[in-house]
């Protein structure tokens, strides 16, 4: 069980829970520097200085960007996003056909990202653009949860916690068995007490 809590923490980046509970709990050794490097990416991208979380990617491994075009991509059409976020129009119509346009004429799904990211220049209020989504505070945490994991896998840990899957697969499990049976079940995971069934 420690060992899915310390899983969680550390992928999830919570750098001082996990130094807490590693001391509490007793779980092995965990490079905790790595878990602060990341989160520095993640939070650079999160705060849309995408050149800093690439530049800080490539400090930790230049390899995860050179093995990874899409994840490369996704981080130069996010830099576009932020120019046309803050009016650079001029800029970010220069870095869209000096950085993009040569990837996205590689790639039919790269072209499509870059046209619907350059269509937010066609309309004045943004709000009412049927991409206007790209400029919500959700395109950035979606880049930066790709980086994360793009990070997590180059340092041979998963991408994804393993916690949040099993509580998935448990609360799967008791209902497909609400079906055929009475069992002894958890109704509240937030304490995990078996519950006597109900005949």
């Amino acid at each position: 069980m420690n060992k899915l809590v310390m899983n969680f923490l550390v992928t999830e980046g919570y750098v001082e829970a996990a130094k807490k509970f590693r001391m509490e709990s007793g779980t092995h050794r965990i490079d905790l520097a790595t878990i602060t490097d990341r989160m520095a990416v993640k939070k650079a991208a999160q705060c849309g200085n995408v050149e800093d979380a690439i530049e800080k990617i490539n400090d930790l491994n230049p390899e995860i960007l050179d093995t990874n075009p899409q994840l490369f991509f996704q981080l130069q059409q996010q830099r576009l996003i932020e120019l046309i976020r803050n009016g650079k129009v001029e800029e970010a119509l220069e870095f869209a056909q000096e950085e993009l346009a040569p990837r996205a004429e590689e790639n039919q799904s790269f072209l499509e990202e870059l046209e619907r990211t350059i269509s937010l220049l066609a309309f004045e209020d943004t709000s009412n653009c049927p991409v206007g989504e790209l400029l919500d505070i959700s395109q950035r945490l979606k880049t930066a949860s790709e980086v994360n994991a793009a990070v997590l896998t180059s340092q041979s840990h998963e991408k994804d916690p393993k916690l949040p899957s099993l509580l998935k697969m448990l609360i799967w499990a008791q209902n497909q068995l609400d079906k055929k049976a009475a069992y002894p079940c958890i109704n509240d995971l937030s304490n995990a007490r078996l519950e006597d069934p109900t005949f």
